[in-house]
């Protein structure tokens, strides 16, 4: 797949160091960058979908600068193929949406171009500059905490470099000649597998707290460690997560989880105070519940498994996995105040999700499934008669047997339950009423489905006499 590359990858930092050179600190040379040409970089068009060379180089041939940036790049020199392909251009919105009529404009508060070729999406966003007192509002604001609430203010890929978040992502790949232009000494940072933020941390935090939350997916991505200055001001500057949007905040949440390296994300969330501030009372359940955080982080290991098989994952077993902790303490508190389960787990549920949507979205096509997940597990131990099929035909049953096993490794539950439905499942017929005698079920009755005995009617009698079922 990397044609040439395998010897590079056998020893990928000795052969940065040898490719490069020394470099000087991350914080100088912002404005010039180390051009690297193509014969001494592993990177090659290749690597890159054939959508994103198409719009390289449409733009470079209508005269615009063109460049490949950030995770591609990154990625590439890191030895993983590429996903996701990100283009910077000098072109404005208006212009690039004027090259490609399968384009749209898109954002208001970062406008940039989506160029959609089928089901993939190449982001083009043109060279931001700094702003300046002489902008309007529509073009740049800042609250007065620091938060960006626009930033559309053009500039050149100098300026577009500084205002990167990582090193590791101001890297440029021109289509003009296959260099790579390297603004901040990322490529020394990819060798020595450090995420360091570009110029002061808490400024770039406080003009966008979700890079705290990028900084953490990146670290556990690609097992990289934080740099101390990027690392420093994360725990205090945590509550700064409060001011997002709950709907972006749901985009950021599928990255950090749905990614293939969702555990090791948690457990860094955790470090940092970050995770309280997206699911605050996932946390409290975590404080106080002793099998909490371990049924949370054996989710997120069995969703890393399942997509480094490539098998399919869904937000709403994620979500029903982190919020069953709070679900339970307030079910257990209903119960108390004489609730009967059902409807107990029922208000629970709905006061979770009402309190977790203040913080993260959650959009229906996820969470109805979710509550599903939650109600099957009140069914599960009810396995008489035909409850028992109709249970297991149930379309979310596999997900709701799936944290059922959860919760018994975790160790909220007795080791039992699992287990019959986990042989139920496998055994033939005969199998599943002996498993249903052992719970006191009647094989021979309701607990297996089979057509029903049709009940002989008995003739209709006339209005005069005889015995007409009343004495």
């Amino acid at each position: 797949m990397f044609k040439g590359f395998t010897r590079f990858l056998q020893s990928p930092g000795e052969r940065l160091k040898s490719f490069f050179g020394p470099e000087s600190s991350a914080a100088a040379g912002l404005s010039e960058p180390r051009i690297i040409p193509r014969q001494e970089h592993p990177v090659s068009r290749q690597h890159f979908s054939d959508a994103a060379l198409k719009v390289l180089y449409r733009l470079h041939n209508a005269g615009y600068q063109a460049f490949l940036v950030g995770g591609c790049i990154r990625d590439s020199l890191i030895g993983r193929m590429p996903k996701d392909f990100d283009v910077a251009t000098d072109a404005t919105p208006e212009e690039v949406k004027t090259l490609f009529r399968n384009s749209r404009i898109i954002g208001r508060r970062f406008r940039i171009v989506h160029v959609r070729f089928g089901r993939e999406v190449i982001e083009v966003t043109t060279f931001r500059g700094k702003p300046g007192d002489d902008h309007s509002d529509h073009i740049a604001q800042q609250s007065d905490e620091g938060l960006l609430l626009r930033d559309n203010v053009w500039g050149n890929i100098q300026e577009d470099a500084i205002r990167r978040d990582f090193t590791i992502n101001a890297l440029y790949y021109s289509i003009a000649d296959f260099s790579i232009h390297d603004f901040a000494n990322g490529v020394r940072d990819i060798e020595d597998r450090t995420l360091r933020l570009i110029g002061d941390p808490a400024t770039r935090y406080r003009e966008d707290p979700v890079r705290m939350l990028r900084a953490v997916r990146f670290a556990g991505k690609l097992d990289f460690h934080l740099a101390p200055s990027t690392e420093a001001p994360i725990s205090d500057l945590a509550p700064l997560l409060l001011q997002i949007p709950p709907a972006r905040l749901f985009d950021e949440i599928l990255k950090l989880f749905m990614g293939g390296h969702g555990l090791e994300t948690f457990r860094l969330l955790r470090q940092y105070g970050l995770f309280e501030m997206l699911f605050p009372e996932a946390a409290e359940a975590m404080d106080e519940l002793p099998w909490a955080e371990p049924l949370v982080e054996a989710a997120l290991a069995s969703t890393d498994r399942r997509i480094a098989e490539e098998r399919p994952v869904t937000p709403a077993f994620l979500f029903a996995a982190l919020l069953w902790g709070p679900v339970q303490l307030r079910q257990v508190a209903h119960e108390r105040d004489g609730m009967p389960p059902i409807p107990a787990l029922q208000a629970a549920s709905q006061q979770v999700v009402s309190r977790q949507l203040q913080h993260i979205s959650i959009p229906k096509r996820f969470s109805l499934p979710m509550r599903d997940i939650w109600d099957l597990q009140q069914r599960l131990p009810m396995r008489r008669g035909r409850r028992v099929f109709q249970t297991r035909e149930h379309p979310r049953f596999r997900a709701a047997y799936d944290l059922l096993l959860l919760r018994e490794a975790a160790g909220e539950l007795e080791p039992g339950l699992g287990d019959w439905w986990t042989a139920f499942q496998n055994a033939d017929e005969h199998e599943q009423r002996r498993l249903l005698d052992k719970v006191g079920a009647n094989p021979a009755g309701s607990g297996a489905p089979g057509k029903r005995r049709r009940r002989r009617r008995k003739p209709r009698g006339d209005n005069t006499g005889g015995d007409n079922g009343n004495g």
